[in-house]
């Protein structure tokens, strides 16, 4: 019976914590108007101005307007981030 309960508690603590080291990791993302688009390594591109009917993000950098594709989207630490570099999202134009 000890053992059982002791098995109990285990789950009980380690479950909850697993679970949360999940929220660090970058997930999936759905680009919202507003919202500032982050380049792989950390510059802030610009607000999303609107968004694609493919998902994609639409954003104006340098007086131009910019589609980033929405496979390249994910969220990290809660910022709406591509995986495109800012060279690689001024290519796109």
């Amino acid at each position: 019976m000890k053992k059982s309960w002791l098995a109990i508690v285990m789950c009980a603590v380690v479950l909850p914590a697993a679970a949360q080291g999940t929220s660090d990791a970058a997930s999936a993302a759905v680009a919202e108007k507003g919202k500032m688009l982050i380049s792989s390594n950390g510059a802030r591109l610009g607000a999303v101005y609107r968004v694609g009917p493919d998902g994609s993000a639409q954003i104006i950098i340098d007086g131009k307007m910019v589609a980033v594709p929405a496979n390249t989207l994910s969220t990290v630490n809660g910022k709406l981030t591509t995986s495109l570099t800012k060279s690689e999202v001024l290519a796109l134009r």
